[in-house]
């Protein structure tokens, strides 16, 4: 499977007065015109997810919901609570399910759990590994189930070079 990590768009800075529980922020228009772009290069890209799993936070979902219908899928975005937090492959593989070795499955997450995960993944330790994810940005991991040290990264696409 090629799982795609996705680090959600641009949501501004944090703000208590307005948000009071920072899941709610939501993305800027600055965010929400990158990941339209993010996701169209996708699209050209050939790399269109069957599956597509996201953090519940508002501005996770609203990302992956840019994806979903920016590439025309078929089918929403999936809250998964695994997204939200320290990052576990057991859970993320339970939540993955099993869509098939040839299926590409997205999953829509935060720093620094997001690049977390990518050092699971690619290095077998959260800290093995440092990672600059930026906003939007887009890694490609190929592996069978999500464990630690099974991936292999194929590519990892920045909004700066779309």
């Amino acid at each position: 499977m090629l799982l795609l990590l996705i680090r959600h768009a641009h949501a501004g800075d944090r703000d208590p007065d307005r948000w009071p529980d920072d899941r709610d922020r939501p993305l800027t228009d600055k965010g929400r015109k990158t990941q339209r772009r993010m996701s169209r290069a996708l699209g050209k890209l050939d790399l269109i997810p069957a599956k597509v799993l996201t953090s519940p936070w508002i501005r996770a979902a609203q990302t992956a919901e840019l994806l979903v219908r920016e590439l025309g899928l078929a089918h929403p975005a999936i809250p998964c609570e695994a997204l939200a937090t320290v990052p576990d492959p057991i859970r993320l593989a339970d939540d993955i399910g099993d869509p098939g070795t040839d299926a590409i499955v997205a999953l829509v997450g935060h720093s620094p759990w997001i690049e977390e995960l990518a050092a699971i993944l690619l290095a077998d330790s959260a800290t093995g590994l440092r990672v600059d994810f930026p906003k939007s940005g887009v890694m490609g991991i190929d592996l069978e189930k999500p464990a630690p040290g099974a991936g292999e990264l194929r590519f990892f696409l920045r909004p700066q070079m779309m």
